[in-house]
């Protein structure tokens, strides 16, 4: 079914924003930078995978170095640990840490669409059982304490929406705090267009806040899915990796930045991952990131282009600073 446009919400509709995890891309640097540029209430970071067994304080901090500066960005942008698992009581365990390290509040993930992950029976896996679901929020929130949030992240389902109801119904009964939706389901992955309009239900049957998520990419789209979707707040993903400052557009705040700004800004960057303790993976992370700016700026492709084959950061650091 087609996203339709309805009366769109003025900008000052909008609610929160959260910068969505994304594993592999969306670590502290990025989150740091992408915050600095206003915007976001929130972010919350890539998994923690949870087995059967509570993690030593030292792996909290090594997804989350925030928390050594109280929970937060160098901007002030609240971080939320993330974790993925099934086993309920491992589940608890670990999220407890979290929030006593200074985590603000805890999120958990049955929306990863990874086949690793799936094969483990984690992330968009559990959509097939809502009861687990269910067990697992449960779990969570029994053992931490209010006011910490327990929010979740979901998809519509596994390959239909036919379990939607009885899963939000779960979470429901569960008590999370509040609810992220990719409007897909797990098989549908990212092909366009995310299914706004099946959010609107979720909305009328979920007890909590529903924050709504997938191709969020500027100002228009945004709009169109708060008409859609009847949700005020927004997760922003792959669409602020593209445009670094859409949290500000998607508020009426700002124009989307010039290149020039973007260049600034990948140079910026450079220098926290050179001097920082992932200079080895730099190389693969500035092209990681242009991939998703070459949707945005011809300049990027060009820039993707020159830099592809290069391996040394002092030679790709050569090529921004041109």
């Amino acid at each position: 079914m087609s996203q339709t446009t309805t009366n769109s919400p003025s900008p000052s509709e909008v609610g929160q924003l959260i910068l969505a995890p994304m594993e592999g891309v969306m670590d502290h640097l990025m989150r740091d930078l992408l915050t600095a540029l206003g915007g976001y209430d929130l972010c919350v970071t890539e998994f923690i995978r949870v087995v059967d067994h509570g993690f030593p304080e030292r792996v909290f901090y090594r997804f989350a170095p925030e928390l050594y500066q109280g929970g937060v960005t160098s901007s002030g942008t609240p971080v939320r640990i993330q974790l993925l698992g099934q086993e309920p009581d491992a589940m608890a365990a670990n999220a407890v840490t979290a929030v006593e390290l200074g985590s603000a509040g805890v999120d958990l993930n049955f929306g990863c669409p990874a086949k690793a992950v799936n094969k483990s029976r984690g992330g968009a896996s559990l959509l097939k059982q809502p009861e687990l679901i269910y067990r697992v929020i449960k779990a969570v929130r029994t053992a931490v304490p209010q006011p910490h949030a327990v929010s979740a992240k979901m998809r519509l389902g596994w390959d239909d929406t036919s379990l939607l109801d009885e899963t939000i119904d779960a979470i429901n009964q569960a008590g999370a705090s509040s609810l992220v939706v990719h409007a897909r389901t797990k098989v549908q992955g990212y092909k366009p267009p995310a299914q706004w309009h099946e959010l609107k239900q979720i909305c009328q049957r979920a007890n909590m806040p529903v924050i709504a998520n997938g191709d969020i990419v500027d100002h228009n789209s945004a709009q169109r899915c708060m008409a859609a979707s009847a949700c005020q707040h927004l997760m922003l993903g792959r669409g602020a990796l593209a445009l670094p400052n859409l949290a500000q557009v998607v508020r009426g705040i700002e124009a989307p930045m010039s290149w020039s700004q973007v260049q600034a800004l990948l140079v910026r960057y450079s220098h926290y991952e050179v001097e920082g303790d992932k200079g080895l993976y730099y190389p693969n992370r500035i092209k990681q990131w242009l991939s998703y700016l070459r949707q945005r700026y011809q300049q990027a492709d060009e820039l993707f282009k020159h830099i592809r084959r290069l391996k040394r950061s002092d030679e790709i650091v050569a090529q921004l600073c041109r």
